[in-house]
């Protein structure tokens, strides 16, 4: 055999393996494919990593979701199919959820009409639980549990009740049980517009006025409460926003940095403190929650 005739037996290997991209991404990633339930699991987890659809078109794919159907077919999987992740049914946990949202309204309206002299400290400590805590709507954050943040936002609702009054602490804790369902609602029609999406940005491009939607929704709720415990909406609105939006955020996994700074920032005793830091929220959940990794399963 000649040298000629001996290179292309050399290079063979070198060139299947160029013209076969997606399985060293497949092998870096076997994790990741080989728990997932569908596609979409891979997608938001490759986006997590830092891939976008113009990385995708390296792997031949005009974008992430559809290289994400690629590498959940070639995952070789057990005799058993996997449970699809719509199928998944509402269990006791949902419940509990809603049952415990509706604490903090119940305590406070009670402790109020009994006169009780700690409705207000009451109402912090239960509303704080029920309307921040993140629950499990999307794709839990890693590592500890966000005490620090938690309790940032009973630093911040304390500090208003202290300020304003106890009627602002009964309106906080008579929007968790609706904030409870919005956030709810949110995670599961966010769910289901990634399950229509065909690239990241149409996806983003979903997500964005869903959650406009949801904040909305729950701005309306948060004003009918601040109406029936007789506290101005100006200042129970806006904080029962930041809350709301602290709870997203954590439940969908985003960085605490942000949220943290939020809440401490709305300690500061000036007027226009708690809606500008609402707002600014409100700009960094958009830009977090319209990524698909947000949305993915725990």
């Amino acid at each position: 055999m000649t040298l000629d005739e001996a290179a292309p037996v050399a290079s063979a290997p070198r060139r299947r393996a160029a013209g076969d991209p997606v399985k060293a991404l497949l092998h870096r990633h076997r994790a990741l494919c080989e728990r997932a339930v569908d596609p979409l699991e891979i997608a938001a987890g490759l986006e997590a990593q830092g891939m976008t659809d113009r990385t995708a078109a390296r792997f031949r794919h005009r974008d992430v979701f559809s290289l994400a159907e690629e590498l959940y077919a070639r995952t070789p999987r057990g005799d058993e199919p996997a449970a699809p992740s719509a199928a998944r049914p509402c269990d006791a946990r949902a419940l509990r959820g809603f049952g415990c949202a509706l604490l903090p309204g119940a305590l406070a309206l009670g402790a109020g009409a009994a006169g009780m002299p700690f409705a207000g400290p009451a109402a912090v400590l239960v509303t704080v639980a029920a309307l921040v805590w993140p629950g499990r709507p999307g794709r839990a954050a890693a590592g500890r549990f966000p005490y620090a943040v938690l309790l940032l936002a009973a630093a911040a609702v304390g500090w208003a009740v202290y300020r304003h009054g106890t009627t602002l602490g009964v309106a906080l804790a008579l929007a968790a049980a609706p904030g409870h369902l919005v956030g709810a609602v949110f995670a599961a029609r966010a769910r289901s517009r990634l399950a229509g999406s065909r690239a990241l940005e149409d996806f983003a491009d979903r997500a964005r006025p869903l959650l406009f939607a949801a904040v909305l929704a729950f701005g309306a709720a948060a004003a009918g409460a601040a109406a029936l415990a007789g506290t101005p909406l100006g200042l129970a609105v806006p904080l029962a926003v930041l809350l709301f939006l602290t709870r997203l955020l954590l439940g969908h996994g985003a960085p605490r940095g942000p949220v943290a700074a939020a809440l401490a920032l709305a300690l500061v005793p000036t007027p226009l403190a708690v809606p500008a830091v609402a707002s600014g929220l409100l700009v960094h959940a958009v830009l977090a929650l319209s990524r698909a990794s947000a949305h993915a399963r725990p």
